[in-house]
Formats: structure tokens, C-alpha cells, sequence
């Protein structure tokens, strides 16, 4: 715990509370059926996107599974941005053709979920 530090320990437990009450939307949305297709949500493993993601560097790119909302949250994507994928909006961060199987961002070289 000393060498991660205790403001980047707080950085770390705020993201996946984020990430946490974000996936818990995605799966209310799914539920009421305003979120079609697959949902695949991230709970219980919010700790493996922040851990490994605070450890790239701006110029690292990287790619994950299917269950990705978590990682776009962490390496600092908007929520409304995915959250607008999730349901298929023109202003998702793949226009909303991706939904919840495919979050991508040139911006953070983060290459997406396949």
C-alpha cells in the first residue's frame, strides 16, 4: 500500500465506484429494455480494470474482451459518451453502432472490446 500511495489508492477506489454505479445503470437500462442486443456487465471485476490500467502510459494502446465499459470509464472516457453507445445514440463513442460489445476511443488508444 505505501508504494501505491494514499491519493492514488483514493484515485483507484473512486474509479471503480464509478465504475460500479455506472455497470449497475447499464444493467437497470438492460433491464427495463432501453439498452437492446447483449449487455455484458463488468461487476465484480472493477478492480482488474483500474489496477492494470493505471499502470499504461499514454502511449500504451490496449484491447479487451466483450465486457469493456468499465475500461473506457477508467482511461477516461465519459460516461455520457458510453452510456450514449449503450443505447445506441448517434453521440456513443462509435456513433452508436458498437453498443455495449464494442467501446473504442482513438483518443486513448484503447482499441476496443472484441
Amino acid at each position: 500500500m505505501k508504494s501505491i500511495g494514499k491519493e492514488n489508492a483514493l484515485k483507484m477506489l473512486r474509479q471503480m465506484l464509478v465504475c460500479r454505479r455506472f455497470e449497475e445503470a447499464c444493467l437497470k437500462g438492460y433491464q427495463q429494455k432501453h439498452i437492446t442486443g447483449f449487455c455484458h456487465t463488468y461487476i465484480g471485476q472493477e478492480a482488474v480494470a483500474v489496477g492494470t490500467l493505471n499502470h499504461l502510459n499514454e502511449e500504451d494502446s490496449f484491447v479487451t474482451s466483450y465486457r469493456c465499459h468499465a475500461q473506457g470509464l477508467v482511461i477516461g472516457m465519459s460516461a455520457r459518451e458510453i452510456m450514449a453507445e449503450m443505447y445506441g445514440k448517434v453521440t456513443g463513442c462509435v456513433r452508436g453502432k458498437g453498443g455495449s460489445m464494442h467501446v473504442f476511443s482513438k483518443e486513448y488508444n484503447y482499441l476496443g472490446g472484441h
